[in-house]
């Protein structure tokens, strides 16, 4: 199995945003992760589609996009024009998630849903079929810097039980508290993309912090 690492943007030096996409292209990361927040959704507010775009003319990578959003269907097509790759919006956020779910697939982007803390997997049983990817938050969305919630094991177990003969090949992404500390753990439990800001933009070597977290998941053995 590929284990993913995908650095967030948001902890960028968006002084030198060029040189940090250009970073993230000769590390070992796999994907640019890229969070956006309204202020609504979440109480926080990060950027949309200019700085989006920005970072799509320098990057090699695909960018996987979170929408932490209300309404995304206004804002799906023109994310993915913006060069989204992948689309992951909030089950909490969205009242008609399949029909959600088919825009992002028919704007040419894979579908992904995430979860808050609180929110059950067993409420995605009836569109799991459709997605290409599920984001267990691991903390509360809107804030960079928190701890992580330990229950996330648990949830990633009872994703992993749920996608079993019906979608093995779903991707299962964790997203906040990631770092060198716990990703092992996260492996085990049976995830395979991780989401790192600070973890990663924090070091004094960006490169080197991603190379060391490739090589703790390729030590470690899922269950």
């Amino acid at each position: 199995m590929k284990y993913l690492i995908a650095p967030s943007i948001l902890s960028a030096d968006f002084a030198n945003l060029q040189s940090d996409v250009e970073m993230i292209n000769q590390s070992e990361a796999d994907w640019f992760h890229v969070d956006v927040m309204d202020g609504v959704f979440v109480p926080n507010i990060s950027f949309g589609f200019p700085i989006m775009a920005a970072v799509k003319k320098y990057a090699t990578k695909p960018l996987d996009v979170h929408l932490m959003i209300v309404e995304p269907d206004k804002f799906i097509p023109e994310f993915a024009k913006a060069g989204a790759d992948r689309i992951t919006v909030h089950y909490e956020a969205c009242t008609h998630l399949h029909r959600t779910i088919q825009l992002i697939k028919a704007s040419g982007c894979k579908a992904g849903v995430a979860l808050n803390p609180h929110t059950p997997v067993t409420l995605l049983q009836d569109v799991i079929e459709d997605l290409d990817l599920v984001l267990i938050m691991s903390v509360n969305p809107g804030f960079g810097g928190q701890a992580f919630i330990p229950n996330t094991y648990k949830k990633i177990q009872d994703l992993k039980r749920l996608i079993q003969g019906v979608n093995e090949d779903l991707i299962i992404e964790v997203d906040g508290g990631v770092g060198l500390q716990n990703i092992a753990h996260l492996v085990s439990a049976g995830a395979n993309a991780f989401v790192a800001g600070n973890a990663i933009f924090a070091t004094e070597t960006p490169t080197e912090t991603i190379a060391k977290m490739k090589q703790l998941t390729n030590d470690s053995i899922s269950i």
